[in-house]
């Protein structure tokens, strides 16, 4: 490598730029963003210079495709849109795309090119120097926590850090306001017991906090409804919800949490016409067909629940009531379980990595008898697991385990994975799912032996982790009378009795 080059190289390491912010191919699911970022440059989606960020975003996935020359002409129009949407005031908010523009030239072995977009990035900072040379201008750590947020799960921690630092700097901002409260939204876990009141939640206060700034901005709007219903404040939650039908009905966005809050309240019907609505500007989006399948499971649970049983249509029958009746019931039945199967393997099929999909698809198979299928997709889900957040990791092991005790019959490995879901503890719904099974378990196993050493063990594990430690002791008491020679019973007894003094 000859000086000059190495000289450019050594100033290019210096840039803020998505080719210095250590995104990791493998981090990433190119697919899935290639469709986000495409339908968000289309319909034009998001605040004030979203669009400008959306090229960005997408000319850097196009770099990791090897798609160079088509990333380089996103590049360029993503300056003409800064440019149109900020004119004197762009400067700024081009040094990551001139970054960019600067990383790409240098890897197309354009060593001219990417010369001259460095120097623009230097004369920029030289004529607006910040406080320190270890401090970013807002706007940088604002681009650079938006793409932390857009790109991966993975790096939302780093988004919400970057968007903390750029609040620091502009505290009123209403879009770093605005992508930290999404940030929170998207890190900080739900406790339904928490014993903090609504209003003292950080994501809830941060969401108000944002919403001074930007009172009509829909998606906020939306997110506000879903983490107040979740804390039991339906009636303001249900005039947000209103509120955002008002402001922004076909915003695919903002559509797609309305009609999970729609449907978390019950209001099905409404909450499939919406997603069918979005679907027609949408029909790439991977979590519009995962919503749909969720509502058309509902919809075949609830005839599920009416359906009569044997002994219920022999009676019917024997009443003289009509065949058909049962007949047009199984075929209701069979009609939303195509559609869920059909949405499920869309989903699927967009978003490969779609855990929450590929969970719901795995017990959709199970259940058509399909079990080598199903189990390939747990597997699947199984590997990619320790990178997801506890909550998802709860839902993975609550199907997993309901995959062993309903279909395969091996109540081992359900007890496995309802047990990890419990450890996690994280009190979401599914983790209240995974003691209700285990308890069921133990009770139903103590019912046929009241001496079931390790049914005992197991309620007193349950009882443990739902903090009632004096019924916990007490079962790992009769776990030890039943299983004497079980280290793991005594040394739980003991913990115990040694916190209860």
């Amino acid at each position: 490598m000859s000086d000059t080059c190495s000289d450019l190289r050594s100033r290019l390491l210096r840039l803020e730029s998505r080719f210095t912010w250590d995104l990791k191919k493998e981090d990433l699911d190119l697919k899935d963003l290639s469709i986000v970022l495409q339908e968000q440059i289309d319909l034009g989606l998001g605040q004030r210079g979203a669009v400008a960020h959306s090229y960005s975003y997408l000319a850097y996935v196009r770099y990791l495709q090897d798609k160079p020359e088509e990333a380089m002409s996103l590049l360029s129009q993503s300056e003409e849109k800064t440019r149109e949407c900020f004119g004197e005031e762009s400067e700024l908010r081009l040094i990551v795309t001139y970054g960019d523009l600067a990383w790409l030239s240098y890897h197309t072995g354009d060593f001219t090119q990417s010369d001259t977009y460095c120097r623009r990035v230097e004369d920029i900072l030289v004529k607006y120097p910040t406080s320190s040379p270890t401090v970013l201008h807002p706007e940088v750590y604002g681009e650079k926590a938006w793409t932390f947020l857009k790109f991966s799960k993975l790096y939302y921690p780093k988004a919400k850090d970057c968007f903390l630092k750029a609040l620091e700097l502009q505290p009123d901002n209403g879009q770093w306001n605005a992508g930290y409260a999404i940030a929170l939204c998207r890190t900080e876990p739900r406790d339904p017991e928490t014993s903090l009141e609504a209003e003292e939640l950080p994501v809830i206060k941060q969401l108000r906090r944002a919403l001074e700034i930007n009172p009509d901005d829909a998606v906020l709007l939306v997110l506000l409804a879903l983490n107040l219903s979740f804390y039991q404040k339906h009636e303001e939650a249900e005039a947000l919800a209103e509120k955002v039908l008002e402001i922004d009905p076909d915003n695919p966005q903002v559509t797609r949490y309305i009609a999970k809050y729609l449907r978390q309240q019950g209001q099905v019907d409404r909450s499939i016409d919406l997603l069918k609505r979005v679907l027609q500007r949408s029909s790439q989006s991977a979590f519009i067909h995962h919503q749909l399948a969720v509502c058309y499971r509902f919809k075949r649970n609830n005839l599920y629940s009416k359906k009569p049983n044997c002994k219920q249509e022999q009676q019917s029958s024997q009443a003289g009531s009509d065949p058909k009746t049962s007949q047009q019931h199984e075929l209701e039945i069979q009609r939303w379980r195509d559609l869920m199967h059909h949405h499920l393997e869309e989903a699927v099929r967009l978003k490969p990595s779609f855990v929450y999909a590929m969970a719901d698809l795995a017990l959709l198979y199970a259940e058509d008898k399909n079990m080598s299928r199903a189990e390939e997709l747990f597997q699947k889900v199984l590997v990619a697991l320790p990178e997801e957040s506890a909550s998802i990791r709860q839902f993975i092991h609550l199907c997993y385990g309901q995959f062993h005790q309903y279909h395969t019959r091996q109540e081992d490995l359900a007890i496995t994975h309802y047990t990890k879901g419990l450890l996690l503890t994280q009190k979401t719904p599914d983790w209240k799912q995974c003691a209700k099974k285990l308890k069921q378990i133990a009770e139903r196993r103590l019912s046929r032996d009241a001496n079931d050493g390790e049914a005992y063990g197991l309620l007193g594990l349950v009882a443990k982790e739902e903090g009632d430690q004096r019924t916990a002791v007490l079962c790992y008491e009769q776990a030890l009378q039943c299983d004497p020679d079980k280290d793991q019973y005594l040394s739980a007894l003991c913990e115990l009795r040694m916190e209860l003094q």
